[in-house]
Parts: structure tokens; sequence; C-alpha cells
């Protein structure tokens, strides 16, 4: 696999572990972060030896702590929107591919990087991992799909409380809201991300796969998802 810039990458047992590397900067997304995510993914689609990934941040302290402000500040509703639509293109090819992905959240999951975590199919989280979209803040909105994944994980009420106050949750909230599938020690994040991939993966592949399009067959193409399940099962 190639060397990149932003991110390390390491295929044991079939498992490709993506780690963002922007420790200096809390691992926030920039445009060659989101650029590389979408490269490594598509390593994820086509590379055989690859049965599952798992994507963390390097550190202790973020997963992904957000968005690079310093890259959006000026841009014109045009630029926004080509942002806006190029993380939407990557995030959704995360959350659709046939292979599991799981969001190994080691501390701050914030803005794009709470997103991130939701485009996985599955989240665990360390103890001291935050959660939260505070865009409102900056006088902005979630733009690589926040307001849309947040209500399906949590359900309206609490999603539009979260988005409006930008309020920060801890690990045994977010598992409590059903945003987290667990939350475990931070030196077993791995370990337990690792087995859950090994868990799924010791399963029919193309079972696997095809449970994942039927999930998200009405939330991503607005489609009747129980026709698609007569479908696939056929």
């Amino acid at each position: 696999m190639k060397q990149f810039e932003t991110l390390l990458t390491e295929i044991t047992d079939g498992i490709l572990l993506i780690t963002i590397n922007r420790e200096d900067k809390l691992n926030s997304l920039n445009k060659t972060v989101i650029s590389e995510l979408n490269e490594v993914i598509d390593e994820v689609y086509t590379n055989e030896e690859i049965k599952g990934a798992i994507i963390t941040g390097k550190g202790p302290k973020a997963f992904v702590a957000g968005a690079d402000i310093t890259e959006v500040k000026g841009m014109t509703e045009e630029q926004g929107m080509a942002l806006a639509e190029k993380g939407h293109a990557v995030f959704d090819k995360i959350e659709m591919s046939g292979k599991p992905i799981i969001a190994a959240v080691n501390g701050f999951a914030l803005g794009g990087g709470c997103e991130l975590a939701m485009a996985c199919h599955i989240r665990i989280a360390s103890e001291n991992a935050k959660f939260g979209q505070p865009e409102v803040k900056l006088g902005i909105i979630p733009g690589y799909g926040g307001t849309q994944r947040l209500t399906q994980l949590i359900g309206k009420g609490k999603a539009l409380e979260l988005l409006m106050t930008a309020d920060t949750i801890d690990a045994t909230c977010a598992e409590k809201l059903g945003l987290v599938n667990d939350v475990v020690q931070t030196v077993e994040l791995l370990d337990v991300c690792k087995a859950m991939i090994a868990k799924i993966t010791s399963n029919a592949p193309y079972a696997v796969a095809q449970v994942i399009q039927s999930v998200y067959a009405h939330f991503k193409s607005g489609i009747d998802g129980f026709d698609t399940e007569i479908e696939l099962f056929g």
C-alpha cells in the first residue's frame, strides 16, 4: 500500500488499521485527509487481502477534533458546497462499504470527527472519548452528513438538542443514546475493535455485505428497505 501524507496504514490478519496522523492538530480533517481517506477506502473496496478496517486517530487526545477551520474561513458559497459534497462522497463510501469498518474513537470526536465516526458501521469508544457537533458556535452547520446520521442514530429530538446547543457528551452518555456500541478502557480499544472485525468476518462475507446494503437502503436511496431485503434474500 502507498505511503500517505496524513494517514498511517497497516494490514494485519486481513484487518486494515487506518490512523489519521495529525496529532499536533488533534487529527483535524483538512483537504488532504479527506482525499487520502477516499484513496484508502478505495483500497478497502478493491484489495482482496483486506476483510475489514478500523479508523482511529493518532495519540491519546483525539480521534478527530473536527474539520480544519483555517481551510473553511473565507470560502464562497460555491466553495463551501463543493467541500461538503467531497466530504459526503467519501463518508458515503465508508458507510456503503461491503466490508465492515469500525471507528475506534480514542478521544475527541467533534464536528467532522463525529461525522466520520457516524459514517462507520460500528463505533467503539474509549472511556475518555467525547462527542459533539459544535458547528453552530462558528455560525455554520455540519457539512459531512452530521444532521442526518445523528438523527438516524439517536432520534430527532435528541439530535436537534445536540445540534442546536453544540453540547459535548461523554462516552457513557453516547452509549446510552445509541451513538456508540460500546465503551471500553483505552488500552483495550484496538483489541476490542479487532476482535469485533474478526467475529464479523468469520461469517459469510457476501451475506455481511448484503446486510449492510439492506440496512442502508432506505436511508441512502429513499427506497423501500423491505423490498431490498426481499430481493437480496432471493
